[in-house]
């Protein structure tokens, strides 16, 4: 199983933008002790209150058009960085949540 955790600052922003802005489902909260379990597809992640750590895990989330989500994102004033498109075989795009870790978004490109 591939799991991701993430420390954060503020649990209740960071379930919300999880949730609500890159589409994970909430699997298991636990309130009292400041963590939460999050999927999307075949990604798990986990949020736990903490402070982030610059060198932490990258969750790599696979979606159908990064191009598309990187414009979605950033009209929802989230902090993105630029589509890179490596080799004409995968697209990357670096979003990164309110504390600041960093999530990759991946397409793969199929080549004719």
């Amino acid at each position: 199983m591939i799991r991701v955790w993430y420390l954060v600052r503020d649990f209740a922003a960071a379930r919300a933008f999880y949730t609500g802005t890159l589409g994970f489902t909430e699997t298991y909260v636990d309130q009292e002790g400041g963590w939460a379990k999050l999927e999307r597809g075949e990604m798990k992640i986990a949020v736990a209150e903490g402070e982030p750590q610059e060198d932490g895990g990258v969750a790599a989330i696979d979606v159908d058009d990064v191009k598309a989500e990187a414009e979605r994102l950033r009209a929802e004033a989230v902090k993105v960085g630029t589509v890179l498109e490596l080799h004409d075989e995968i697209r990357v795009l670096d979003v990164f949540d309110p504390d600041g870790n960093r999530i990759q978004l991946v397409q793969e490109l199929t080549t004719a």
